[in-house]
């Protein structure tokens, strides 16, 4: 069943439907530009299985879950479906696919809004042998081959023929909190006090720095060319390698546009003993703060252990940039049916 808002006709009603053609159709358009310029680059689209063993092991992700229960033999098993293709799509990797993208349709359970879906797609690709500028290089390259026209909220217009900014979570930190981020790690108390903060009751310094990054950083940034922002600390990026320049930060960026989330991305980590330390610190976050106990997908730690190679690889919103590129109000505007 596909639900719409109180008040309103259903998605698929005409008038409705005849409102948002013109914003489907550059979403059309958008997939099939973003499929000739990976395929010329020479990455290959594959179709990993929604359905997952582990959704992701992110403890401030909601899955959507469901039992398999086959007519004969093994017994029944809860299945999820997944947040994002990632862990499908490096088994792939250390099998030796080589550069890979897809159009994954992922799942979050509980999100909404003007920009979220419970079911929305992510471009998702991989590249050995590609470090994290690499990645930014190419990224920056593919949205100013499919969006040159630039990106548009709003009245807002983020210019995409001119260089992408880049700047370190600290850097961003220090222009717009005025605080050195990277001294306060793990100490919510001097964070908030260093920006003038309040520091609520229970807080912890993930979540003062959530807050400032939220409130005070990202309406900044990406404005008037994307921006990314890289080299997150190291606490906040735990599929990605430390920066061995500097460890208190990974090799992580996202990037943003016209006060947009557009993409998350890592250099990936290929440690398959330090991914499953990392994973058990989530896992018993995740049980301290619901009582959940989520098991990691035993069979992608063990695509770890056989040889992931050095890569770097990227989470983009589609449905975010078909919005960006078409000038839509809402992610509803480029979704043929939305669910809710």
């Amino acid at each position: 069943m596909i639900c719409t808002s109180p008040g309103l006709p259903p998605a698929w009603a005409p008038d409705r439907l005849r409102a948002r053609l013109p914003f489907l159709a550059r979403r059309t358009r958008l997939r099939a530009d973003i499929t000739a310029f990976l395929a010329a680059r020479g990455y290959t689209e594959v179709d990993t299985p929604v359905l997952q063993p582990c959704p992701g092991m992110e403890p401030n992700l909601d899955p959507f879950a469901t039992r398999y229960e086959p007519k004969l033999g093994s017994e029944g098993r809860v299945l999820y479906l997944q947040f994002s293709p990632e862990f499908a799509m490096k088994k792939l990797l250390a099998g030796g696919a080589g550069p890979i993208f897809q159009f994954a349709k992922v799942f979050r359970n509980g999100e909404a809004g003007p920009l979220h879906q419970p079911e929305f797609t992510l471009l998702e690709w991989y590249r050995p042998s590609l470090d994290l500028t690499g990645l930014m290089d190419e990224t920056e390259a593919l949205i100013r081959a499919v969006c040159p026209e630039g990106l548009r909220r709003g009245g807002l217009v983020v210019r995409t023929d001119q260089p992408f900014r880049r700047l370190t979570m600290a850097e961003a930190f220090a222009q717009c909190v005025g605080v050195d981020l990277l001294a306060s790690a793990g100490e919510a108390a001097e964070l908030a006090a260093a920006a003038g903060e309040p520091l609520r009751p229970g807080d912890t310094w993930q979540d003062v720095f959530f807050r400032l990054l939220l409130g005070r950083v990202e309406p900044e940034i990406g404005r008037d060319v994307p921006c990314f922002l890289t080299h997150w600390p190291a606490s906040e990026a735990a599929l990605a390698r430390r920066d061995p320049a500097d460890p208190r930060t990974a090799l992580r960026f996202e990037l943003f546009a016209a006060g947009v989330e557009l993409a998350n991305a890592y250099e990936e980590l290929t440690d398959a003993a330090e991914q499953r330390a990392r994973f058990a610190a989530w896992r018993a976050e995740r049980r301290a703060a619901t009582g959940e106990d989520r098991e990691p997908d035993e069979d992608f730690l063990a695509a770890l252990e056989a040889g992931l190679p050095p890569c770097s690889g990227i989470a983009l919103g589609f449905d975010r940039l078909a919005m960006l590129a078409s000038g839509a109000a809402r992610i509803d505007d480029v979704l043929w049916l939305p669910v809710a």
